[in-house]
């Protein structure tokens, strides 16, 4: 049975043509204010690193869905896969330009549990017991990925393998590594960074870096 019409995840996509195709304006500048750019990609945890090899790993996605299920690398791998290169904007004031990922587009992973039309954020689980959380129409963005490569190699532990989330438009503490569990929402809940002072959302060129004082 195919998607209906008018359903919450057709207006997810609807929504973010509709942006897609407004006139931009002046350019953006590909740097985002505050930012400064490496040749490196600097690796940032919470001090632990933890160690899944493929065959184990799985990702419950569960909460405000129809299908809820969870995926283990086989079932990962039959989901389409696509590359995109993109630019990535850590919070602590370094950029990284043309990264390429390969992985699943958050759409297809959408496409495939189906968000009730009371769900309204997502809260994304790491291995390491890292959390943090993004309004759905985020985590739908166009240029989303749960990916699982990086230049043509598997992504590697220090830098959230074997999955992590990838979400250029957003500072880089909301791309969840070691991605375990998504969780749907009806509203937006703080994960762990954003419970210790960070901005709920994390726009780069808007330089939300920190919420406003409790």
């Amino acid at each position: 049975m195919g998607i209906p019409p008018d359903s919450r995840l057709t207006r997810l996509k609807t929504q973010w043509a509709q942006v897609q195709r407004q006139p931009k304006g002046a350019a953006r500048a590909r740097l985002p204010p505050g930012q400064h750019e490496v040749r490196d990609w600097p690796v940032l945890d919470l001090g632990e690193q933890p160690e899944i090899a493929r065959q184990d790993w799985r990702l419950a996605i569960e909460g405000l869905v129809a299908r809820p299920q969870v995926l283990d690398w086989t079932a990962l791998m039959e989901i389409e896969q696509v590359d995109t290169t993109c630019d990535i904007h850590c919070v602590t004031s370094w950029s990284r330009f043309d990264n390429r990922f390969t992985g699943i587009t958050t759409h297809s992973l959408l496409d495939r549990v189906q968000p009730l039309e009371q769900a309204r954020a997502v809260l994304l689980y790491g291995s390491d017991g890292y959390t943090t959380n993004l309004p759905l129409t985020d985590f739908a963005h166009p240029d989303a990925l749960l990916a699982h490569s990086w230049q043509g190699a598997p992504l590697t532990t220090p830098h959230g393998g074997p999955v992590r989330l990838v979400l250029p438009h957003l500072y880089f503490w909301k791309s969840a590594k070691w991605l375990r569990g998504i969780e749907f929402l009806a509203a937006d809940e703080p994960g762990f960074w954003e419970e210790r002072g960070y901005h709920m959302r994390g726009d780069p060129w808007a330089e939300e870096r920190y919420g406003a004082p409790g």
